[in-house]
């Protein structure tokens, strides 16, 4: 193997992706035809490239963007900074390093490596729709520990529509910021009466309002107002569930002769459900008696939530999302310790190599 995980790592850094993953691909493309492996870039813009044949069929995944601005590679003895150092450049080349030197002998390894993680997500809902997967593991900041579970995140908009009048006469109308305020306590009471309740391991499900906007001129009583909502939900809760059970909630505060709508503020795009992963997977076994990391859930919505719906999936990888001083990654302060992205490399080779060997 003539791959070199500190050379690849300095490089993916010191290459900007965060506008556009055109360089960042090819440098992995390049990396992966070195050894002598022959990857495939679909009309999606993933990449995927597959060791061996038969099952059990593990999958590595990642993602090669990262948020804006561009923090250029810098290295102080151990630890690495920069943008995409630990999320997820890192966790990158920890996977790259498995995928090649994994013992694959009685089934298939797949990289399989998504394009547009930080922003739409569309990549790895692809990638899971179109890979049938016994086990995944995907590649986040963990701190070397084994992450079974993770919120779901989506976000959506409760439309009011009331009726406009001239602000002299109020009553002629129907003020539609002024239903706002009982929608924003529905929003407060959804999860007592709909929610999921306490979940074991990742705990509350939220409903956070975020944006209200409403009204077209400062003597007209407003017709129509719209409140923005964050929801990070737990299981068994589903995205779909969720707004059409929001949408009966909040009806019943509406005042008399108002109608509301609720819906996703992009209902074109995939959305993380929140997952479980049982810990007695063979996945989460093999992984954990390599790394020797706690299993807890992830702090943040990943990918691994459209892996999940089908295949036992962990989160797992060097580096952490905030230290003892605050955010790491997408931070301007985002790092790694090097030694972390080796033993993050070594822990999912020889879990792979557990798995498939």
């Amino acid at each position: 193997m003539t791959y070199d995980i500190d050379e690849f790592h300095r490089a993916a850094v010191s290459t900007p992706s965060h506008e556009d993953v055109t360089a960042m691909r090819q440098l992995l493309v390049e990396t992966i035809e070195a050894e002598g492996i022959d990857p495939t870039v679909d009309d999606v813009g993933t990449v995927t490239a597959t060791r061996g044949r038969g099952d059990p069929h593990v999958v590595l995944n990642t993602h090669i963007d990262t948020v804006p601005p561009h923090v250029d590679y810098e290295r102080d003895g151990d630890v690495v900074r920069g943008r995409g150092a630990c999320d997820a450049k890192g966790p990158l080349a920890a996977l790259l390093a498995a995928f090649f030197d994994a013992d694959a002998e009685t089934g298939r390894l797949t990289l399989a490596i998504s394009h547009d993680e930080e922003t739409v997500q569309t990549g790895g809902a692809h990638l899971a729709e179109t890979l049938d997967a016994d086990a995944v593991v995907v590649g986040e900041p963990t701190g070397l520990d084994v992450c079974t579970a993770a919120r779901g995140q989506f976000e959506g908009s409760v439309t009011i529509r009331g009726e406009s009048a001239h602000a002299a006469d109020p009553t002629s109308g129907k003020n539609a910021i002024r239903a706002a305020s009982v929608v924003v306590q529905g929003l407060e009471t959804y999860d007592d009466e709909y929610g999921p309740g306490e979940h074991d391991l990742l705990g509350w499900p939220t409903l956070t309002p975020t944006l209200i906007e409403g009204g077209e001129a400062t003597n007209q009583v407003p017709g129509e107002c719209t409140v923005t909502f964050d929801r990070r939900s737990v299981p068994p809760e589903s995205v779909d569930e969720c707004i059409a059970q929001l949408e009966e909630h909040l009806y019943s505060f509406m005042p008399r002769g108002m109608n509301l709508s609720v819906s996703l503020l992009r209902p074109d795009m995939p959305a993380p459900e929140a997952f479980e992963t049982d810990p007695d997977a063979a996945v989460v076994r093999a992984l954990q008696s390599a790394s020797g990391g706690d299993l807890r859930p992830f702090g943040a919505a990943t990918e691994a939530s459209y892996f999940a719906a089908d295949a036992p999936t962990v989160v797992f990888g060097p580096g952490v999302l905030t230290d003892e001083e605050g955010p790491v990654a997408h931070a301007e302060r985002e790092y790694v310790d090097r030694r972390d992205v080796h033993r993050a490399a070594d822990a999912v080779t020889a879990a792979v190599s557990d798995l498939l060997g």
